[in-house]
């Protein structure tokens, strides 16, 4: 477990003395308050829990965005500056190293969602919401974002370099995006693969809302789960191959 946390602390050392983790964390960040102010909050009289619910939906596209962009450089960039025969030749094991990136970039993106909750602070000027419905979506948020940073890690070991890694993380997101488009054209029991797959409009919409929904949770969690043991046997691949 030590070489796990000396790896997540060497890459999350990585984001905060580069400036690409500034960019990514000043572009969420910006982005989410013009989308707040210009839509969630500016469109009219709304009830105080539908510009919560607007504000999960904006937020949860740059969560998604955000993991991509800081997941595709963990494995990718080292394949591209040499880096990883060092890796390959220390005594860690190839899921120490999975585990370790993944931690890293999950921290740094739970701190930039955390970042946002001025938010819907905001909105107890002049509304009310309950505590449980922004608890409930932020929930939704960071399982979102550890989910697409799952994929994001499997890309970037699949990928040779991070602009190739950045295309298959963003090609198998977008589908799992997709597939409830897909199950409306589907028959059973396509359908209710399909439905269940979708890791959006099925698995994250009901924390947008403020429900608490255990099998959309255990369905993200399977999300990382899969996706990291995948990146792990690749990896495994690429050692031995």
């Amino acid at each position: 477990m030590s070489n796990v946390m000396l790896i997540a602390r060497r890459e999350l050392a990585g984001y905060v003395r580069t400036p690409s983790g500034y960019l990514i964390a000043a572009a969420v960040l910006l982005i989410n308050g013009l989308f707040f102010n210009a839509f969630a909050m500016g469109t009219g009289a709304k009830l105080s829990s539908q510009v919560l619910q607007d504000f999960f939906y904006f937020s949860s596209g740059t969560t998604m965005i955000a993991a991509i962009l800081l997941s595709m450089r963990l494995l990718a960039e080292e394949k591209q500056s040499g880096t990883m025969v060092l890796l390959y030749t220390s005594p860690v094991r190839e899921w120490q190293i999975v585990a370790g990136k993944f931690i890293s970039a999950l921290i740094f993106l739970s701190g930039i969602t955390l970042l946002t909750l001025y938010m819907p602070a905001l909105i107890f000027v002049n509304g009310k919401v309950s505590i449980g419905h922004i608890g409930a979506g932020y929930l939704g948020l960071f399982l979102l974002g550890g989910a697409a940073l799952s994929i994001g890690v499997l890309g970037s070991a699949l990928g040779r370099n991070q602009l190739t890694a950045g295309v298959i993380s963003a090609a198998i997101l977008v589908t799992l995006l997709l597939c409830w488009l897909l199950a409306a054209r589907s028959d059973p029991p396509l359908k209710a693969v399909l439905s269940h797959l979708a890791i959006w409009q099925q698995h994250f919409q009901p924390f947008m809302r403020g429900f608490f929904q255990l099998s959309s949770v255990v369905f993200l969690v399977s999300v990382m789960y899969a996706a990291l043991f995948a990146a792990t046997r690749v990896l495994q691949s690429q050692r031995w191959g």
